[in-house]
């Protein structure tokens, strides 16, 4: 049962000139971007600040997460103009880190991954950091290798949950599959950084989230973001409990004792909140 929201979760509203600006953007050029289908409650900050990932391969999902609020069902043709909008939008809006994201798309051979590829090497072009979140590919090592001679020059992918918890949150996902594809992008490109993002709240114990720090550091993972989970609905996966600030501080530190390059751990936190602040241990 989901409780009242406590006050360190409260966004304030702010920047809404510059959001329907961004929105405006995106609507010409006809781009999706996971801030407004997955519904993220730091939507109008970002837009705020003229910041936006975006969600390529159409908004609609071939995957069931029950945490996720971004559309399930038959999925959408391909835009081959995509590459060239994602460029064009992020030359608009003067982003020195670009973020880039999916819907799963298990109904394509490659996953994607050639789509990905394309849209990298756009950006790659434009002299921005390109950061890829992407989906499992289905395990398929030549598909990542794919997204991984495009050069982005950080690879992000979300484990989402604890392993205990996979069967009711990500029943079509594999925690030991997304492990190995981290693990396998060091091994196809050993200078890439590589990032992934677990939610609180959902269930898991303490414990739980920690091990899940082990073995993504057993995989050379370097960036983790932690955040609190909130339900997009009454359907969706109900929130069990609201962490409390000083606990993300507590992950915080234990994942820099770990040896993870750079942490972001706050109720607050998404994959791709402040992306740029890693920008550091690029150089």
């Amino acid at each position: 049962m989901n409780k009242r929201k406590p006050a360190w979760l409260r966004v304030k509203l702010q920047g809404a000139e510059k959001t329907h600006e961004v929105k405006g953007m995106l609507n010409r050029l006809s781009l999706h971007t996971v801030c407004q289908e997955a519904n993220c409650p730091n939507l109008i900050e970002c837009f705020g600040r003229k910041t936006a990932t975006f969600m390529i391969l159409g908004s609609v999902c071939t995957r069931n997460c029950t945490f996720c609020n971004v559309t399930k069902g038959a999925p959408q043709g391909i835009d081959p103009d995509e590459p060239a909008k994602v460029a064009q939008a992020v030359k608009e809006l003067g982003l020195k880190h670009a973020v880039i994201t999916s819907v799963t798309r298990d109904d394509l051979p490659d996953g994607g991954a050639g789509h990905f590829a394309e849209v990298i090497q756009r950006l790659r072009a434009t002299k921005v950091i390109v950061e890829v979140l992407i989906p499992d590919l289905q395990g398929s090592r030549e598909a990542l290798a794919t997204i991984i001679q495009a050069k982005p020059h950080i690879l992000n992918h979300n484990v989402e949950t604890v392993p205990r918890l996979y069967p009711t949150v990500r029943p079509k996902a594999s925690y030991s599959r997304s492990l190995e594809l981290l693990k396998n992008a060091k091994e196809l490109a050993a200078p890439i950084f590589t990032k992934s993002g677990i939610m609180v709240g959902l269930g898991e114990q303490e414990e739980e989230v920690i091990q899940v720090m082990r073995d993504l550091r057993a995989v050379d993972c370097d960036i983790l973001t932690i955040g609190q989970y909130l339900a997009p609905s009454a359907k969706h996966h109900p929130v069990v409990e609201y962490i409390h600030p000083e606990l993300f501080k507590k992950y915080k530190d234990t994942a820099y004792e770990l040896g993870f390059k750079y942490v972001a751990s706050d109720p607050l936190v998404r994959s791709s909140y402040h992306a740029a602040d890693v920008s550091p241990i690029l150089q």
